[in-house]
């Protein structure tokens, strides 16, 4: 009598599910990208640009545990937040008891460049589903932007092309968040560590004054400041802080008044009027 035989194992390894393969599948995207030689190079382009924004990121954490932020509020906003200007305009705001939407109003008018900056890549990464650009939102700064741009001045045509500079701008923006979230934590538990009277938490606002006067480059610019500057002075007795958001709608449409518009070109008179022969 023949004995039946035990059954033959599974040649593959069980189905994933869908969280697995969803998984997996961002780990194999990631090393794909990871591998190309531009994302090197972002990163090592954006390493020696990120050493000079240590600073700031420390002066926000510590900013961040002396306005009476807990050091898992301190954590949770470094994380979540990644931006150190609105960082810096919204611990006041939440130290003031101020509500929340004119934290979120001051958080936005602080970061309305980043809405420029997306409109001007949104023809870079249309072809990405718009998880992956949310992503790459989150992650992308403003020196990441600007070095972007500078090498890749035109969207790409091909696919080898797009991923080029993909992989470019995730070696900058990963170089980039770890240089400020290793900063930014090692302030926040330096700065819970630190006496009181140190007010520490003023280097933060050095920090911003220091990068505004860098990007005031021209006049128009230098103008926008002083504005600014003038007219939150002069509504500082506005409550929870909204001399600032006031500042910055006045220095803005002020300054798109006086931007000189570009002269329009002279007529062509070899263009006939309609109706004429």
């Amino acid at each position: 009598m023949n004995m039946p035989l035990p059954p033959e194992p599974p040649s593959d390894l069980a189905p994933r599910g869908r969280w697995g393969t969803w998984v997996a599948g961002r780990i194999d995207g990631v090393a794909h990208t990871a591998r190309h030689p531009l994302f090197w190079v972002g990163a090592r382009e954006m390493s020696g640009v990120s050493v000079g924004l240590t600073a700031w990121a420390f002066t926000t954490g510590v900013s961040m545990v002396k306005s009476g932020m807990s050091v898992t509020e301190a954590l949770l906003m470094s994380l979540m937040v990644f931006a150190g200007s609105a960082q810096l305009a919204a611990i006041p705001l939440i130290a003031a008891g101020a509500p929340l939407w004119v934290i979120f109003a001051t958080a936005f008018c602080v970061n309305l460049r980043f809405v420029v900056f997306s409109l001007h890549l949104r023809q870079y990464f249309m072809f990405l589903p718009r998880a992956r650009r949310l992503a790459l939102g989150y992650f992308t700064g403003d020196v990441t932007y600007v070095m972007y741009t500078r090498r890749f001045p035109k969207p790409a045509d091909t696919e080898r092309q797009r991923r080029a500079q993909l992989a470019y701008l995730w070696g900058g923006n990963c170089t980039n968040w770890v240089f400020w979230q290793v900063f930014s934590l090692l302030g926040i538990f330096l700065g819970s560590a630190l006496p009181a009277r140190w007010g520490l938490e003023f280097a933060g606002t050095l920090a911003l004054l220091a990068v505004t006067c860098s990007l005031a480059t021209g006049r128009l610019r230098a103008l926008s400041a002083l504005i600014a500057a003038a007219a939150a002075i002069s509504l500082y007795g506005l409550p929870y802080r909204l001399n600032i958001v006031a500042a910055i709608v006045v220095a803005v449409v002020l300054c798109l008044y006086l931007d000189p518009k570009p002269p329009r070109p002279p007529p062509n008179p070899a263009e006939k009027e309609p109706g004429h022969a």
